[in-house]
């Protein structure tokens, strides 16, 4: 069976003694990255999803979450360091659009996880011309006619899928899956076919 786990945290709902505690987990490295943002939002997004791959790693691992070692790859996903365990090569990938953080992880493929909070308010067109291709441009002009929710909801599926196969590493190619959140548009994609989607979790970091 080829099947993944996805889990979501409410950063703003982590209180700031349990971010301080977790900087330890991290590596120099990641702490160095983690300095280097200037805004608090994001650094408050990074701990939280360092911490929550950590944690969900572990589980599929069976160590703690403070065993799991990761090493920076600039302009990548972190490489899993440490533990290795024979025969298992998890697959993760780590998302954040406001104040939500979520993490997708598999031991059976490699994962591609976006996550972005739907905004009508924004310029969509001017966003779509900015990210899409011709082939995504000319699917985002085929939802015009839509009513203004499912071009929304039309746009930012689009978006989620393209930085989704991003992180896969395939441009096309690989397995898609839109799953249904009221605030956000969710697209997990597969290197492997899943046997099934994964439910999203909803999880209080402890």
């Amino acid at each position: 069976m080829t099947k993944a786990t996805l889990w979501m945290v409410d950063a703003d709902a982590v209180a700031d003694a349990d971010l301080q505690r977790w900087r330890g987990w991290l590596s120099a490295d990641e702490m160095a990255r983690h300095q280097r943002f200037v805004r608090a939002q994001r650094q408050r997004q990074f701990i939280v999803g360092r911490v929550l791959l950590r944690m969900m790693l572990a589980r599929l691992l069976g160590v703690t979450p403070q065993e799991i070692r990761l090493d920076e790859q600039v302009g990548k996903a972190p490489r899993l360091a440490a533990p290795v365990v024979k025969g298992v090569a998890p697959g993760f990938s780590i998302s954040h659009s406001g104040r939500w953080v979520a993490c997708a992880v598999s031991a059976q493929t490699a994962l591609g996880l976006d996550i972005e909070v739907k905004d009508a308010a924004r310029d969509l067109n001017a966003l779509a011309a900015q990210a899409f291709d011709s082939g995504g441009m000319l699917q985002w002009e085929r939802l015009q006619g839509l009513p203004d929710d499912e071009r929304v909801d039309g746009f930012y599926r689009l978006w989620s899928e393209k930085e989704a196969r991003f992180k896969l590493g395939v441009a096309a190619g690989g397995h898609c899956t839109v799953l249904p959140h009221a605030e956000l548009s969710v697209v997990l994609c597969s290197e492997q076919p899943l046997d099934k989607a994964p439910p999203l979790e909803l999880v209080t970091l402890e």
